[in-house]
């Protein structure tokens, strides 16, 4: 089978590799390090709310509305602890992931001055995201941790070293573009994730059109929500395999904004499940407005046999943005645990 992995990817992954090459270190687990670090500076009050034990149902709970949650939350925390804590989540996103997490933390800000909300405000605050860790770091049974708050959800699950989960993976962005008079006016953290899926829908013949296209509506929302797990009877939309050279290759580099939000390994061994799967069974389908005229609202998803990818922007007259990377088979670690576990058994 060939492989089709996103020339970033392969970029990324050769500089990763190269630099090992040049520099030989000890194996080490970033993930286990940075959480055992986090949780070395907590107090025993501290610790007690942040930590459950792996086999918690609490592991399973994820949203992305603003509510209060279990965890620690930065504002919780000293300033060294905030610095070591958003170390933790640096393990598991790229660069890129990381610094959208950090500007989707700071839209409480532009909310607060949106919405007349007080400067002490509580309920759009950039402090209000929890951290939370689960089992024991680094011990030979399976462990996880999550950070979690208002349209920000990552969750992993690893074991002895090796990652066995990164989904859901929930982003949002309110607003979709900030256009209130705050430092922040002209940001739009979805922007590439628009538009291309935009030029991709102008690419296509009236035929695949009618493939695509599943309502002349958008459905108002990510049509799983924060279910615990995610599913999709029917197939729908135009096929990988059906499309021209260049609309595969925007299909791609869409695929590839959401893959890019992890680390380069895990956005590596993502991609490997994925054409594992078959590749050319995704499937790419819209619901709602074609114009990209920001008036109404606007739906798409990448659907396979292994993974889902569900954009919404269709609340606040289109300009309030919901996106979620779910793994049909593995979300939470379900598919990789259970083959753990059934080994340990014999």
């Amino acid at each position: 089978m060939k492989s089709y992995l996103p020339l970033f990817l392969c970029l990324a992954l050769f500089h990763e590799v190269a630099a090992q090459v040049v520099a030989p270190q000890r194996v080490k687990d970033d993930m286990a390090d940075a959480a055992q670090v986090f949780l070395a500076t907590l107090n025993a009050e501290q610790r007690k709310t942040a930590t459950y034990s792996f086999a918690d149902n609490e592991r399973f709970t994820w949203d992305f509305v603003p509510h209060a949650r279990h965890g620690l939350t930065l504002k919780q925390m000293q300033p060294g602890q905030r610095k070591v804590a958003l170390e933790l989540l640096k393990t598991g996103l790229s660069a890129a992931g990381y610094d959208k997490a950090l500007q989707i933390m700071d839209l409480e800000n532009v909310l607060r001055v949106v919405e007349n909300r007080p400067a002490n405000d509580t309920y759009r605050d950039p402090e209000n995201y929890y951290f939370t860790v689960f089992g024991d770091v680094g011990a030979k049974e399976p462990w996880g941790w999550r950070v979690e708050g208002h349209h920000l959800s990552v969750q992993f699950s690893t074991l002895g070293g090796r990652v066995m989960s990164i989904t859901p993976l929930f982003m949002g962005s309110n607003p979709g573009v900030v256009r209130a008079e705050v430092p922040q006016k002209g940001k739009e953290l979805m922007q590439s994730e628009t538009e291309l899926a935009f030029a991709l829908l102008h690419t296509m013949s009236e035929a695949q059109l009618n493939q695509a296209i599943l309502a002349k509506k958008a459905f108002g929302n990510i049509t799983t929500g924060n279910s615990r797990r995610a599913s999709m009877e029917r197939m729908d939309g135009l096929l990988l395999a059906d499309m021209n050279a260049k609309q595969r290759a925007l299909f791609l580099e869409i695929l590839g904004i959401y893959l890019n939000r992890y680390r380069i390994t895990l956005a590596k061994q993502q991609m490997e499940r994925i054409e594992k799967a078959d590749l050319n069974k995704l499937r790419f389908a819209w619901a709602g407005d074609t114009t990209a005229n920001n008036s109404s609202g606007y739906y798409y998803r990448i659907h396979g046999p292994m993974l889902l990818i569900e954009y919404d922007n269709s609340q606040n007259n289109a300009n309030h943005v919901h996106t979620v990377v779910r793994d049909l088979t593995n979300d939470f670690g379900d598919d990789l645990l259970r083959e753990h576990y059934e080994k340990q058994k014999h």
